[in-house]
């Protein structure tokens, strides 16, 4: 599949590709990350290989992500209205001012516009709310972010880390008021983590959200470089919280990850991506590359066909029992959407 063999995301009529370009690695402002020349580089070869999707947030790199795609767009006028642009609300950038975070209309307002600014286009393809506010009820949110679709602001609205019956609470409500519905789900998904697959992913089946995994390869540890055998002396660049990942299940679940991408003659990260892309409902994986050679290996895995019965093999050795036990509760989730909509 190429890059260019664009997808729908979910019910909506935007095409997207089958691998989205995750942008949280520009900016060096967090002691790591990609250089602007670096970054543009990236976007030059995702965007050349026929790659439309690019995807930020206003907290990344301390709204430096922004920027970057800003300047690198501006240069290129052209390019603008060939991709689809995403970025997110919800971090809190003025700390200290706690209207400044969150997914309240004051935010979401505000943020929208200083998004606006560092990006320089005239509107957002898809605005992501980056994580569940608690706080602040889903009617004020799904009502703030329709006015900025009817302000031709932004153009399509997805939900990004948060509960399954929340997400479902807000389209529902905007299904009875006649309000602009999320289109897509971005949820951290991989061999490793599989416990969307409980509530979240069927959820987004019944509901048409087109799934946009995030941390396909689990902060690297699924892209080779750590085995069974350098496990205990690995030094990973994310420090402890990728060592804490190093698990023996982990570790299983590697072994069968080189097994099978031995037997394809290719890169473990292309395996992992490309079992993820299979799963049922996603639409497009977010990929991360600081370098320019990360970012071609990452695109490698839409040249691998994986058999069902490596698929087996790999659902099997990762299979999160919790979730295999949730998943029975499709059918419950499909009832209650449907009592909501009678009442």
């Amino acid at each position: 599949m190429p890059l260019d063999h664009y997808l729908t995301l979910g019910r909506s009529g935007l095409r997207v590709s089958p691998l989205c370009l995750g942008t949280m690695t520009f900016g060096e402002d967090w002691g790591w990350g990609s250089t602007v020349q670096e970054s543009e580089a990236i976007l030059d070869r995702y965007l050349d290989r026929g790659g439309n999707f690019i995807d930020t947030a206003n907290g990344y790199t301390k709204g430096h992500s922004e920027v970057i795609i800003g300047d690198y767009l501006a240069r290129t006028p052209g390019r603008r209205d060939r991709i689809v642009l995403a970025t997110k609300f919800s971090s809190n950038l003025f700390l200290g001012d706690p209207n400044a975070g969150g997914a309240s209309r004051k935010n979401i307002m505000a943020s929208c516009d200083e998004s606006l600014r560092r990006l320089k286009p005239d509107y957002i393809d898809l605005y992501w709310m980056h994580f569940w506010d608690p706080h602040t009820p889903i009617d004020e949110t799904m009502r703030a972010l329709d006015d900025l679709v009817r302000a031709g602001k932004v153009r399509y609205i997805g939900a990004s880390d948060t509960p399954a019956w929340k997400v479902a609470q807000g389209n529902v409500l905007a299904d009875l008021h006649g309000w602009t519905p999320f289109v897509g789900l971005q949820i951290e998904y991989s061999l490793i983590e599989r416990t969307v697959e409980g509530e979240l992913v069927p959820m987004a089946r019944e509901l048409g959200l087109g799934i946009t995994p995030w941390s396909p390869l689990r902060g690297g540890v699924l892209s080779g470089k750590y085995t069974r055998a350098n496990a205990a002396t690995a030094s990973p660049d994310r420090g402890d919280r990728v060592k804490s990942y190093l698990t023996e299940r982990n570790l299983t679940i590697i072994d069968e990850l080189l097994r099978v991408a031995a037997a394809h003659h290719v890169s473990p990260a292309s395996v992992a991506l490309s079992w993820l892309q299979a799963k049922p409902g996603v639409t497009s994986t977010i990929i991360g590359a600081r370098r320019l050679d990360q970012l071609d290996q990452n695109l490698a895995a839409l040249d691998v066909r994986l058999t069902a019965e490596d698929m087996a093999a790999l659902d099997k050795v990762s299979e999160d029992r919790k979730s295999t036990r949730l998943n029975s509760s499709h059918g419950y989730i499909s009832y209650a959407v449907f009592c909501l909509k009678k009442k």
